[in-house]
């Protein structure tokens, strides 16, 4: 079998996957509320990778990663376009959780489903060998793939960019907040991040485009 259809094949088993409404880890009566509609893009050739956290409501609905606010302001960060992020010969995007895991009582979203990262995430990275950057977005991505270079809270992770960027792994890992309108007084209050972060992060994922 080839890569690529060794790809198609995970990739058909994740969008039929519903282990948080069948087995969820906290028992049945903390099951996803809603049916399962896992939103993953995995790629063979694309060479950043996209950690998110889970989908919101919108691209629940409409099937595709970032297809909000946030997907704007984060193409933005990136420099590239729509067609350009959605290409998975460039991007591969894969969040900690791929179902919309539902709102907390206070009407926000509440944190990736606990059993998704266990099951698949080591998989999911593990087919695609070929990815050379991988953006962290949030502090679940960053618990999950960053380990030692981790900081005390997000916002000391994130600046803290240079010494993850240059660590000695196979993938470079670049951690970054999540690019939500949540999320704007933070970038209010921490201007190196468009300074001194961004042009770095274009620059690196130009190249890697090219």
């Amino acid at each position: 079998m080839s890569d690529e259809a060794m790809l198609e094949t995970l990739r058909q088993e994740i969008g039929s996957c519903r282990i948080c409404r069948d087995a969820p880890a906290k028992g049945l009566e903390y099951r996803l509320p809603h049916e399962p509609r896992p939103v993953a893009v995995i790629s063979s050739s694309a060479r950043i990778l996209i950690a998110g956290q889970a989908p919101g409501l919108r691209v629940h609905e409409s099937g595709l990663p970032f297809d909000d606010a946030s997907g704007d302001r984060l193409r933005s960060w990136l420099g590239v376009d729509r067609a350009s992020f959605y290409d998975r010969d460039r991007f591969a995007i894969v969040p900690m959780g791929f179902c919309f895991p539902g709102y907390d009582d206070k009407g926000a979203d509440l944190p990736p489903r606990r059993e998704c990262a266990p099951f698949w995430r080591q998989r999911v990275i593990s087919a695609m060998p070929q990815i050379e950057l991988v953006l962290v977005i949030g502090q679940y991505a960053q618990a999950w793939h960053m380990a030692r270079e981790r900081r005390d809270n997000m916002t000391e992770t994130v600046r803290a960019w240079r010494d993850s960027l240059l660590s000695d792994r196979s993938m470079a890992v670049l951690p970054l907040p999540h690019p939500s309108w949540r999320n704007s007084g933070w970038l209010k209050r921490n201007p190196w991040f468009e300074q001194e972060l961004l042009p770095v992060l274009q620059d690196r994922t130009k190249m890697l485009l090219s």
